[in-house]
């Protein structure tokens, strides 16, 4: 066989491979119900998948929604920097229509709210139903986050979770643990 034929079928093999691999992940799904009213308040951030705008924080990461109003959800989040300092970013959510396990959330000003690209998934993607745990992600698979209301999680469910999100297509290589196992 050429070598021309040999990089082809290569070639062949690896876009095949990259298909099956793609179809073979579970959609990423929000889950059917969630009651912001219950979601609502402290989370503490156990790992999460780098991001552009966590790259400061070291530690304490949390996240506290708040009902500010019908279908208006605060957000506040925060965490320690390297200089011990705390930073925060507010922002605000919104639920998308007829998925009740979605939101939108936007960092950005106020008058910039009309702007679609400020508007940022967040989708629920798992959730405990006592509410103690919940792991968010998006569709693209970009972003993750695993929460706990305790600033630590169980191994176990922490492992789980993980697993979960692997079985959605979600590269776990680069997940960052943000607080400590137990």
């Amino acid at each position: 066989m050429s070598r021309r034929c040999l990089t082809r079928l290569s070639a062949i093999a690896l876009m095949a491979w990259a298909t099956l691999s793609a179809q073979a992940a579970e959609p990423v799904t929000s889950v059917p119900q969630l009651d912001i009213s219950r979601y609502a308040g402290q989370w503490h951030e156990i790992a999460h998948l780098p991001m552009f705008f966590q790259r400061q924080c070291v530690g304490d990461i949390a996240a506290r929604y708040s009902l500010d109003a019908p279908g208006k959800i605060g957000v506040l989040n925060a965490c320690r920097t390297k200089d011990g300092s705390m930073d925060e970013s507010q922002g605000v959510a919104r639920p998308v229509e007829g998925h009740p396990g979605r939101l939108e959330v936007r960092f950005a000003p106020d008058w910039l709210s009309w702007v679609p690209m400020v508007w940022a998934d967040y989708w629920v993607i798992a959730l405990d139903p006592d509410y103690r745990w919940a792991m968010v992600g998006e569709p693209d698979r970009k972003y993750l986050w695993i929460l706990s209301r305790e600033p630590t999680m169980d191994r176990a469910q922490f492992d789980q979770l993980k697993a979960r999100a692997e079985a959605m297509g979600y590269d776990l290589k680069p997940l960052i643990m943000a607080a400590p196992l137990r």
